[in-house]
């Protein structure tokens, strides 16, 4: 058994793709193929809770309450990401509107319009800003307040854009479960860092492996979902494709608006990062239950492809570019 994992060990260090990349490629092969279903998607679902919570008391426990506090106070940051996430992405899926919806139908469209209304990600946000050597604890700030304003700002957007053929809805345990399942988990991890900081700090691999190990799991537990619900086969090939097209253009594009415009404003490198990373991501976990009662007596499923799409290129090209980034920092720091 050692042989075949040395040489499984050895070729991802020496594959030209980042070995990360491969594991996010992996994990999306092994969903399709071995999607988790009944007992074990139940399962799934509290390991995914169990490891975000966990990833966050790290970062707790590696933050000095001052640059924690530093963070809440960066007002310019936060108000740049969320300009970015409820100003900028619903414009230019406005503005997208009459050249793709004659190529893949209405109520694709809708579901691409949509995605562009729902607030960052969290959990992979601040994964990827904290491989990427980016400012951490803004990015917490930063994506809870996109999540936390979400529940309120993604439903208001869908009156003011979107046609739903159902009441909607705001539901204050999604507030609840960003309390819960990160800024509770952080606020423990700084109390607790006195005692347990030294040893994570001597361990850094802890928190690396926690970062990318999350976000792989995250990645497997929503492909799996999608491939249980028959989401794949409710459109032909050629409109899937078309969707991926279309949102890995606008997945590179708002790489990079959202570092452009930053530097342009005299950001920090590390603003810069954060800035990026929670500007650009769209949240799945947030999407789809919004969506769910957004939309409820309409084709859901097809509503949702668009962000399911999305969410699966947003990480692969971010996991490239965080890596990217890290290598780059780590390089710079070498005397």
């Amino acid at each position: 058994m050692a042989a075949p994992l040395a040489v499984a060990r050895d070729w991802f260090n020496r594959s030209p793709v980042d070995g990360f990349i491969l594991a996010i490629i992996g994990a999306v092969i092994l969903a399709a193929l071995l999607p988790a279903k009944g007992d074990a998607a139940e399962v799934l679902d509290w390991v995914v809770v169990v490891a975000i919570a966990a990833l966050f008391f790290l970062y707790g426990t590696r933050l000095h309450p001052r640059e924690a506090l530093d963070g809440l106070k960066h007002w310019r940051l936060h108000l740049t990401i969320l300009a970015f996430t409820f100003v900028v992405f619903p414009l230019v899926g406005l503005a997208i509107g009459p050249l793709v919806e004659p190529i893949i139908g209405g109520d694709l469209y809708a579901g691409l319009l949509f995605l562009c209304l729902v607030p960052s990600t969290v959990q992979s946000s601040i994964a990827f800003t904290s491989i990427a050597r980016g400012n951490v604890p803004g990015a917490i700030v930063s994506a809870s307040a996109s999540n936390i304003l979400g529940v309120v700002l993604t439903p208001l957007l869908v009156v003011l854009l979107m046609t739903t053929d159902g009441d909607v809805t705001i539901d204050g345990t999604s507030v609840l479960k960003i309390l819960g399942q990160i800024l509770l988990p952080f606020i423990v991890g700084q109390i607790a860092r006195p005692w347990v900081g030294p040893f994570f700090a001597r361990h850094a691999k802890i928190t690396k492996l926690a970062d990318r190990g999350t976000i792989v799991l995250v990645v497997y537990v929503a492909f799996s979902e999608g491939v249980r619900e028959g989401i794949w086969s409710i459109v032909d090939a050629g409109q899937l494709v078309a969707v991926a097209v279309i949102s890995l253009i606008l997945v590179v594009v708002m790489l990079v608006v959202t570092r452009w415009v930053p530097r342009r404003l005299g950001f920090s490198r590390e603003d810069v990062i954060a800035i990026q990373f929670c500007g650009t991501k769209k949240s799945l976990a947030t999407g789809l239950p919004m969506a769910t009662v957004l939309f409820a007596g309409s084709t859901v499923g097809l509503i949702v492809l668009p962000l399911m799409i999305f969410h699966q290129i947003q990480l692969i090209l971010c996991s490239w570019l965080a890596t990217r980034y890290g290598r780059e920092a780590d390089a710079a720091t070498v005397p």
